[in-house]
């Protein structure tokens, strides 16, 4: 696309320029003294069948068309001071000039793409010179009129060489910015992959794990035999490398759905809680519809603090109210147990700082955590709706 642009910018400006110089040289060449009356109207016709040209240059990529556009503009400068030798207006190279260095040398801008192009405009170049220093009675190579029809066509190459090579040296330069965005996202992307694994193996494998630690007491056999069997059932997803949707905690999807009913994987959280012997009392809403991510990230993020409930608060009920309003759904999570200080929890732990409030920053969420030693814990969970 850039390498289109590039083009259609140097064939509109040619077409500017070679226009400005055609009507410059019409005008010069139309006054009194100038050119033979009777020839007057050939070359004019001459230089609207070049400024057609000119026009298509600005239209078509077609060598065809600056070729053409020297052709008739070398024929306006021949037919403009026959009789050769014959004309001797002192005016006439400089009524040329114009036509010979910018009406016909404008194409020499988008003539600096190949070789081939180059040997078109050296021939213009040489031809145009001549022409316009075969004009007058006094002929010189070295004229003022000379130098500039060459200064002219020399300009023009030397834009669109400088338009050309500033295109590909920007072309490189964003190549390079994508492979290192590239290279980025792909660290992010890697990066986001670890911190979700981690997270779904704190939430589930580490859980059980440390339920068996503590020969799972306050669980009964049946909930810890439940609860390694879906764990296992995910490590073996994970092993043949599959990618899970976490539908809530405990539970997984390997197909991501656009849209779920939260009161059914709600009620999934509870019997989940209810086996692990922790009694959750429900307020509130129970049933609002969620996009799957965030859902995901909402019930896991619930899950997790219902299970720090059961693991550290040292009471075996907690109560949980969801509310909601136009743009936030929101969780409150509620215990009274023994209650802790925000400043002693360790740094490198998972269970807040990951899986919970990262896990809803990630969606565009927040948590909000209060609690105080043998006050209890009250966790506030939003996420958008």
């Amino acid at each position: 696309m850039i390498e289109r642009e590039r083009r259609s910018l140097l064939q509109r400006a040619a077409r500017a320029i070679g226009l400005s110089g055609l009507i410059i040289a019409a005008f010069c060449l139309s006054l009194p003294g100038i050119v033979d009356p009777d020839l007057l109207p050939s070359v004019m016709i001459l230089l609207i069948g070049q400024a057609g040209a000119l026009i298509m240059v600005g239209r078509s990529e077609h060598v065809g068309w600056p070729a053409l556009t020297i052709v008739l503009g070398l024929a306006a400068l021949a037919v403009a001071q026959l009789p050769f030798g014959g004309n001797t207006s002192v005016s006439l190279p400089i009524a040329l000039a114009p036509l010979g260095a910018v009406g016909i040398g404008a194409v020499g801008i988008v003539l600096s793409e190949s070789q081939p192009r180059w040997l078109l405009w050296a021939g213009g170049t040489l031809g145009s010179a001549f022409l316009v220093a075969l004009a007058g009675p006094t002929m010189g190579f070295f004229s003022t009129a000379a130098i500039a029809t060459l200064a002219g066509w020399t300009i023009t190459m030397i834009i669109g060489i400088w338009v050309t090579v500033g295109v590909q040296r920007s072309l490189v330069r964003i190549d390079g910015i994508g492979r290192a965005h590239q290279v980025e996202r792909q660290a992010s992307e890697m990066e986001a992959q670890r911190r979700q694994s981690a997270r779904l193996l704190h939430d589930t494998v580490l859980a059980t794990l440390t339920l068996l630690a503590h020969s799972g007491v306050g669980v009964s056999a049946d909930a810890l035999r439940q609860q390694a069997t879906e764990d296992a059932r995910l490590l073996r997803q994970l092993r043949l490398g599959s990618t899970p949707m976490p539908r809530f905690s405990g539970s997984y999807n390997l197909e991501p759905v656009s849209e779920s009913t939260l009161g059914t994987t709600l009620e999934s959280v509870k019997q989940r809680f209810l086996r692990m012997g922790l009694e959750v009392r429900w307020h509130g809403t129970g049933q609002v519809l969620l996009r799957s991510d965030v859902l995901d990230a909402f019930l896991f993020a619930l899950a997790e603090c219902l299970e720090n409930v059961r693991r550290h608060a040292g009471v075996t009920d907690a109560d949980v109210t969801i509310t909601e309003s136009d743009d936030t759904l929101r969780a409150v999570v509620t215990d009274a147990g023994v209650g802790f200080s925000l400043d002693e929890v360790e740094v490198g732990r998972l269970g807040v700082a990951e899986s919970v409030i990262a896990r809803l920053r990630d969606v565009g969420g927040n948590a909000r955590l209060f609690s105080t030693p043998g006050a209890g814990t009250t966790v506030i969970l939003e996420v958008p709706r």
